[in-house]
């Protein structure tokens, strides 16, 4: 109970709501491992410090994270060499749903997407809520841009807005530049380029202390930024982990797994940081 008792008192009377609700699920014959092929938005906002611990002490699993875009999770999943996966890229999540690799698919939360960039707004996007505009005024090239560059749902939802604006992707140059990594460290390029780049706003949030980066548009419903967990095929992945898949999946779309996504930040930043949405209408 070590680890649970270091979240907090409201995490330890959660936790042992848990622990007696439900009889012990300890494992036998199989793999006490679950590997989540995740978003790195979910590491660097410190959602899974929140989350792991207290699934792991109520099941016995052990959750083996890799956080990488959701591209990469996503392909993760499809090639077997992840147990489960947590993704924010609904397009792609679809086409592998109906095409087989996985198997169910639940809507687990939201956030929203915005774009942030130094305080004095070069490109001079403040004060618009379009990003679509906003896309048009950034390929002018008067300000850098930090693209993700790596197929993650935030990647993916950048090169949406581009095709939204009528624009080609542009190229790789003086100011349009590929991090090829994550959310937290994508915000830190981007800070020290005084540049403006697309980030969630959890993540944002959970840096924002150590970056100058203000957001500048935010609040348009293309900034809407969905996540789904996702349980694999078996048939096309022998070797993973069914039932542990599985037991993360239902706890992190359960009454408590979403009682702790919906009180995640609100003790630091005063808000929830993810939105829970578990249950409701799934149109993504």
């Amino acid at each position: 109970m070590r680890s649970v008792r270091r979240l907090g008192g409201w995490a330890v009377s959660l936790a042992v709501a848990l622990l007696t609700a439900y009889p012990a699920n300890r494992l036998t014959g199989q793999s006490r491992e679950i590997i989540l092929g995740t978003t790195t938005s979910t590491r660097d906002a410190g959602l899974l410090d929140s989350l792991l611990p207290i699934f792991e002490q109520h099941t016995g699993y052990q959750v083996k994270v890799v956080a990488v875009g959701s591209g990469q999770a996503l392909a993760m999943g499809r090639r077997g060499d992840a147990d489960v996966v947590l993704s924010h890229a609904p397009e792609a999540e679809r086409l592998l749903v109906d095409s087989g690799y996985f198997v169910r698919r639940r809507l687990v939360m939201h956030n929203e997407f915005l774009i942030v960039g130094p305080a004095s707004d070069p490109a001079g996007l403040r004060g618009s809520v379009d990003p679509v505009a906003a896309f048009r005024k950034l390929a002018l090239g008067v300000a850098p841009f930090v693209s993700r560059g790596d197929q993650s749902g935030t990647h993916q939802r950048e090169l949406a807005l581009w095709k939204r604006a009528g624009l080609a992707t542009p190229a790789h140059g003086t100011w349009y530049i590929e991090s090829g990594q994550g959310m937290g460290a994508t915000l830190q390029l981007a800070d020290e380029k005084r540049a403006y780049t697309l980030t969630d706003r959890a993540t944002y949030l959970a840096w924002r202390d150590k970056l100058q980066l203000v957001p500048i548009v935010e609040g348009d419903s293309l900034f809407y930024n969905v996540y789904h967990v996702l349980e694999l095929n078996p048939k096309n992945a022998a070797r993973i982990n069914v039932a542990g898949g599985k037991a993360f999946a239902d706890f992190i779309v359960s009454p408590e797994g979403q009682r702790l996504i919906g009180q995640f930040g609100k003790q630091r930043f005063k808000e929830s940081l993810f939105v829970p949405d578990a249950g409701k209408p799934d149109r993504w």
